[in-house]
């Protein structure tokens, strides 16, 4: 089949944009403040739920203290902290995001506090597929001074856990296996195995735009 003079033109005006795209290196951040801070231990924050899924919560913070550990940073137990603002009145993330910096640092005696936000985290059924996705951003904040040493994002989903996207049989197969991937998701709690994927993500160390090496890494002090 031949391509019109407007498809090639079309195409000759793309390629070089497409060029530029694939070759523009990722800027990495600004890391003056979080190598002047030298945190060595991090409060997780209950991150904030942006999402309908009532378990997205528990199910992300429960995948961040190994990446954080992982990074070479003492980690602050999480059911001590949840127990500890359960005891002082403050029970839903939202509360405890307004709690000041320095109380933190106060109460647990951390260096650093990660203040996370949920944007996804469930399966979504699209007529003839069915994904799990789980995204989130944080950011890490001093809490002697309040100053933003880092931010970052990471996203999965269901295929970065084993999972096929493809189905056969015509539509009315693909239909069937979309729904049966909805079913399957829901009652084996896919989004707790993609969250995972997630906090590996957007918590890992290194470049191009990660956490710095903390002291109890072996890379402390490289990067």
């Amino acid at each position: 089949m031949k391509m019109s003079r407007f498809a090639r033109l079309c195409l000759c005006a793309a390629l070089p944009l497409m060029a530029a795209a694939c070759s523009t290196p990722v800027k990495a951040p600004d890391y003056t403040a979080f190598r002047s801070a030298k945190p060595r231990s991090i409060l997780i924050l209950p991150p904030v739920n942006h999402t309908p899924d009532v378990n997205a919560s528990n199910g992300l913070i429960a995948q961040m203290t190994h990446p954080l550990a992982e990074a070479g940073y003492y980690v602050v137990p999480v059911t001590v902290e949840i127990e500890t603002f359960r005891q002082n009145g403050l029970d839903t993330p939202d509360d405890i995001m307004q709690a000041p910096a320095a109380k933190l640092q106060s109460i647990f005696g951390a260096d650093a506090a990660l203040y996370t936000t949920i944007t996804a985290y469930g399966s979504v059924y699209q007529v003839v597929n069915s994904t799990t996705t789980v995204t989130a951003s944080s950011k890490l904040v001093d809490l002697k001074t309040g100053s933003v040493l880092w931010t970052g994002t990471g996203t999965a989903n269901s295929q970065d856990v084993g999972e096929a996207s493809g189905a056969g049989g015509g539509i009315v197969g693909i239909l069937i296996t979309a729904a049966i991937k909805q079913a399957v998701h829901s009652l084996t709690d896919q989004s707790f195995r993609v969250a995972h994927v997630t906090a590996e993500r957007l918590l890992s160390a290194g470049p191009p735009a990660g956490l710095l090496y903390g002291p109890r890494s072996v890379k402390y002090g490289t990067d």
